[in-house]
């Protein structure tokens, strides 16, 4: 692996006990970085973390201030965190409940608001420069049936990473964000090679369903020196599937 300026970093891994979190814990495991890593399902986070060496283990629900603020005040000085914590809906919108809602822009929006403001006053408060990536996705950019309080929650959250890029450059916090397409999971492998599968893979121009290795370069671009020029950016991630025609 080439050197990414990440070994010996503290990193916070927000929902790491799977998906995408698990994916981003094991990459920067092995790029040698410090692993704080926090999810509501602690038992689960425990049972995947038991390969970390270098890893501290807590509880979160984002959506919770009084637990973003009991995270913080366990944790020491961080140089990086990865907002990664997300919930989706899937349901017609006019049949959406208020909870359905909240569930999802709580945990998407509010959630990593709160997580990305503690984690930059303790990068000011340690007088040590700081960096943010937030996990957003395509649907930020374009819109899917069935997934309103999502789709707007990234939306929302693309929007947010270059307005906190902007007024905290100043504290050399640079805030970036990754918006993968569709990425193979456990949890969607079987969706994606169903029939409907197939029909979104025959939309993405490089006529292919994406793996979680295809995030790693992007996702190490982010969070290390390679990076350092970078801040109120979103990297796309998705097989061409944005510049494809309507």
């Amino acid at each position: 692996m080439f050197e990414t300026g990440i070994r010996g970093k503290t990193v916070l891994v927000t929902g790491a006990s799977s998906g995408l979190g698990k994916h981003f814990s094991d990459l920067l495991h092995s790029a040698g970085a410090h692993l704080v890593v926090a999810s509501r399902n602690v038992e689960k986070l425990e049972k995947v973390s038991g390969a970390w060496q270098n890893c501290n283990v807590l509880e979160l629900d984002v959506s919770d201030k009084g637990s973003v603020d009991r995270l913080f005040d366990e944790v020491g000085p961080l140089d990086i965190l990865v907002n990664n914590a997300g919930v989706a809906d899937t349901k017609p919108a006019i049949d959406l409940t208020l909870s359905d809602w909240d569930r999802v822009m709580d945990t998407n929006l509010k959630g990593a608001w709160l997580v990305a403001q503690k984690a930059a006053q303790n990068f000011v408060n340690s007088e040590r420069p700081g960096v943010i990536v937030n996990i957003a996705s395509i649907v930020g950019n374009r819109v899917a049936r069935n997934i309103l309080p999502y789709t707007v929650s990234k939306a929302a959250l693309i929007q947010m990473t270059k307005a906190l890029a902007l007024e905290w450059a100043r504290y050399d916090i640079r805030v970036n964000a990754l918006a993968p397409g569709y990425i193979e999971t456990d949890m969607n492998k079987e969706f994606l090679n169903s029939e409907m599968g197939q029909k979104i893979r025959d939309r993405i121009p490089l006529r292919r369903i994406g793996q979680l290795d295809d995030l790693d370069a992007p996702f190490l671009l982010l969070c290390g020196d390679g990076g350092r020029f970078m801040t109120g950016s979103t990297l796309y991630v998705d097989g061409g599937h944005l510049v494809n025609s309507l």
